[in-house]
């Protein structure tokens, strides 16, 4: 809610500076990058409901800080304290220990189409409450909604009834340090943090070039609305091509669009054509949100897929900070043109480290217990890795759990009863 306001709005505060605002939108992806992992571990150690609910507490008192903040560094404060609230892992990890192990993927299927209406819904509902009761309102409504959070997951979410296997959910200090060297992984990883870095540039050029067109805050969410909806229409275009060209294929596209965008934004001079190229750049970043997690998640190493989320996630968030720093450096010194064409040189870089990306297979993943009560952990090891369709594999004695990447030619049935068997 508040991206697409405070590149305008900050300009009320005494000691306003672009570059001030490009912190305050950057502080909260620099302290969720940091705390990402840390979080998801200690949730492992203490418990899912009291970290989610510190989380949601830390986060809150970032809102009132940011909410009653009088002049930039106190806003800078209140952003990097609501991004301590770093519990997506957590929150995870909680949703996979309550659900059954065959509607897990549903679950965070649920989870992530939440995620993505929020982002749609907030650019929309930003620019209202500002309108209402100024920036000050957005940090007060995000306080009631994480206070909100607070009750749901205290009183309304099951309490665990049991540890769901951690290693497809849950990030460890070890796997986050083997996974940083593979090549691969790093430049997934690189993907997100450009991704992430050029919607922060964007949003600080977007809502000041609306309001110099004569479309002021408080009508912008009329622009959004059709752009954002024929995003979506774009973006179903892209997702029903992945059946025919590959995820690289796909991907280059999406950030030529990225590349198209920012040409025609710098160019634009009426509202019809900064809208036109708008739903360009929205249908780009929608498809790359919605597919590099997929491709992290489907490249990642069995067992090893919540340090391979976590690391991601941390570059992600860490992609913001760098994109408020920037934005808010450049455009203290350039024009907002002259900025769109730096972020056309990065996204050019980029091209170049999605060329030398490999296309993978996809897998399915699978997570058997039980192996705790085995007697011969090494027959029966031998007898899953011979199976047909199984292509990693990752044993983890203590989390008593096997996990598999294993093709569509895998019969689970069958490695059940080996386990079993055993």
């Amino acid at each position: 809610m508040v991206m697409p306001v405070l590149a305008i709005l900050a300009k009320d505060f005494p000691d306003y500076s672009v570059l001030m605002v490009g912190v305050a939108i950057g502080g909260y992806g620099l302290t969720q990058a940091f705390l990402q992992i840390p979080m998801g571990m200690f949730s492992d150690k203490f418990g899912r409901k009291p970290i989610i609910i510190v989380g949601l507490l830390m986060f809150c008192a970032g809102s009132l800080i940011a909410g009653f903040a009088e002049n930039m560094w106190m806003l800078v404060l209140g952003r990097i304290l609501q991004g301590t609230g770093a519990i997506a892992g957590a929150i995870m990890a909680l949703a996979a220990d309550v659900s059954r192990e065959n509607q897990r993927p549903k679950v965070m299927a649920i989870i992530g189409i939440a995620i993505g209406f929020s982002f749609y819904l907030a650019l929309l509902i930003g620019p209202m409450i500002a309108n209402l009761w100024g920036l000050s309102g957005i940090f007060f409504v995000t306080a009631i909604l994480a206070f909100v959070c607070i009750f749901i997951v205290a009183y309304l979410v099951p309490s665990q009834q049991s540890s769901a296997p951690t290693g497809d959910t849950l990030p460890s200090w070890i796997d986050v340090r083997n996974l940083f060297h593979d090549k691969q992984i790093r430049k997934l990883n690189i993907s997100v943090c450009l991704l992430h870095m050029m919607i922060t540039l964007f949003f600080m050029q977007l809502p000041v070039m609306l309001q110099q067109m004569g479309l002021l805050i408080d009508a912008q969410w009329q622009l959004y609305l059709p752009v954002l909806l024929s995003s979506i229409v774009g973006l179903t275009i892209l997702m029903g091509l992945n059946r025919k060209y590959s995820q690289k294929s796909l991907m280059l596209v999406s950030i030529v669009l990225l590349i198209i965008a920012c040409a025609g934004l710098s160019l634009s001079a009426t509202l019809i054509t900064l809208a036109i190229f708008a739903v360009v750049f929205f249908t780009g970043f929608n498809y790359l949100e919605a597919n590099l997690p997929a491709w992290v998640s489907s490249i990642a190493p069995a067992g090893k897929k919540g340090s391979a989320m976590g690391m991601y996630a941390s570059f992600q968030f860490f992609g913001a900070f760098l994109g408020g720093i920037l934005a808010g450096f450049l455009n203290q010194y350039f024009s907002p043109e002259q900025v769109l064409l730096f972020a056309i040189g990065i996204l050019l870089l980029w091209t170049g480290i999605v060329m030398r990306l490999k296309t993978v297979d996809k897998y399915r993943r699978y997570t058997l217990t039980g192996i705790g009560k085995t007697a011969n952990v090494e027959l029966v090891k031998n007898q899953l890795i011979n199976m047909p369709g199984v292509v990693d594999f990752a044993v983890a004695v203590d989390d008593d759990s096997i996990y598999l990447k294993a093709t569509s030619e895998f019969d689970l049935r069958k490695a059940q009863q080996i386990i079993q068997s055993k």
